[in-house]
């Protein structure tokens, strides 16, 4: 409890004074197949607490953002798509998405959060430092997930995108919600999101039991305040926010897609399956389609 009272105190700054805006990005490209490049940039960023920096740091390999980029022939609406906890392959993110679907509408980049994937700290695999049991990591981990996807906005907007989107399932979902309240981006659609960090916790029995559960989760609530969705009102207008929820979640059970709905007063979409089964998703994602369509005007 004092550790986690320190750690809010730590944090307990603005918004603008946490989540700085990066510069100006050129990455470097290679083609994929036709249509389809990875770009990778050098991710310049610094943690906010200095006494976190070098253990921050020390993972090399995140310190390269990337983003696997299906482009059509002139820029058009663009969505980039922010994947869930320990994915961000790109194997298996072409699979978690309608891409064909999407792409033929769409620019998109698939973005990847740090500690994922090609920015994992270690070939062999392993649940990674973020979002994980110290919650300065996590914080430190979400201002660069914000960090490196403001920068990718930013180039996606300067190559002549003439609006651009964000969409996210589970982690990525949460990151789409908080990104939201940060930056005026056209849209945000949120699917099967983690809502709350304390919330999760909780959930998985990882506060024990009875009045110091109770006490743990608010000291975790207020640790990871800042990078919180509901610590400040949204960028995103309402209508062009939509949650997507999955009825028998249960690895985010769909109280979480309810909050963040009531947070952003947007529209609740519900499919029948879950997390990982997630069967009436096709239907889902048709309800997206049609509501991309008119919020784009395409």
């Amino acid at each position: 409890m004092k550790a986690l009272a320190e750690i809010r105190d730590a944090y307990d700054v603005s918004s603008d004074a946490f989540f700085v805006p990066p510069t100006a990005i050129h990455p470097k490209t290679v083609r994929v197949r036709a249509n389809v490049v990875d770009a990778s940039w050098p991710s310049d960023f610094e943690p906010f607490l200095p006494e976190l920096r070098d253990r921050y740091l020390a993972h090399r390999a995140n310190r390269t953002a990337h983003a696997r980029l299906y482009l059509g022939a002139s820029p058009r609406p663009a969505i980039v798509l922010i994947h869930g906890y320990m994915a961000g392959h790109w194997w298996l993110e072409e699979r978690a998405w309608p891409m064909a679907w999407l792409a033929e509408r769409y620019d998109l980049a698939l973005a990847l959060l740090p500690f994922h994937a090609l920015r994992s700290r270690s070939v062999r695999g392993g649940p990674p430092p973020f979002p994980g049991t110290d919650p300065r990591m996590t914080n430190e981990g979400f201002r660069q997930a914000i960090f490196d996807l403001r920068a990718l906005i930013g180039h996606l907007r300067g190559r002549g995108a003439p609006a651009v989107g964000v969409m996210g399932m589970s982690l990525g979902g949460y990151t789409t919600a908080l990104l939201a309240t940060l930056e005026p981006v056209a849209f945000a659609v949120p699917i099967i999101p983690l809502a709350s960090l304390a919330d999760f916790a909780a959930e998985q029995g990882r506060l024990g039991t009875g009045e110091q559960a109770l006490l743990q989760h608010d000291a975790l609530e207020r640790a990871n305040r800042i990078v919180s969705p509901f610590a400040r009102p949204s960028r995103v207008p309402p209508v062009r926010v939509l949650v997507v929820a999955g009825q028998a979640d249960r690895i985010t059970p769909i109280g979480h897609a309810e909050r963040l709905a009531r947070h952003f007063g947007a529209e609740m979409v519900r499919f029948e399956g879950g997390h990982l089964l997630q069967f009436g998703r096709a239907e889902a994602f048709r309800s997206i389609g049609r509501w991309l369509d008119s919020v784009t005007g395409r």
